[in-house]
């Protein structure tokens, strides 16, 4: 008997697709980045655009703007196309940029992790 069990291996979300507001693929999940202190998921970074691959952009989306969704088999986010590629410019060192962060955080609408 196979039991209902919350927890996934993150090597099993590297790939899952990602569905915006319209519930259409808005991208797939390339990598998670792990809060080292508390050991929370703080961001899915998701490759989206181009084509077969080629011109894909990278944009960290804060783990609490994803929430899984069985019927989809992916992560679903109340975020559209045009709210992604009106992000804050993601910085080449935006992991170690605070003031990035917070305003990724506050253009989402979203508490900062590490509060």
């Amino acid at each position: 008997m196979e039991t209902e069990h919350n927890l996934i291996d993150s090597g099993r979300v590297n790939g899952t697709h990602v569905f915006g507001s319209d519930r259409e693929q808005i991208g797939h999940i390339d990598h998670l980045m792990i809060d080292k202190l508390s050991g929370n998921v703080a961001y899915a970074v998701m490759n989206f655009g181009g084509f077969l691959g080629m011109g894909e952009e990278q944009h960290p989306l804060p783990w609490k703007s994803l929430r899984y969704d069985t019927s989809l088999g992916g992560y679903f986010t109340d975020l559209t196309k045009d709210q992604l590629t009106g992000a804050p410019e993601r910085v080449s060192d935006w992991s170690r940029d605070r003031a990035y962060e917070t305003r990724l955080h506050d253009y989402y609408g979203l508490a900062p992790y590490w509060l």
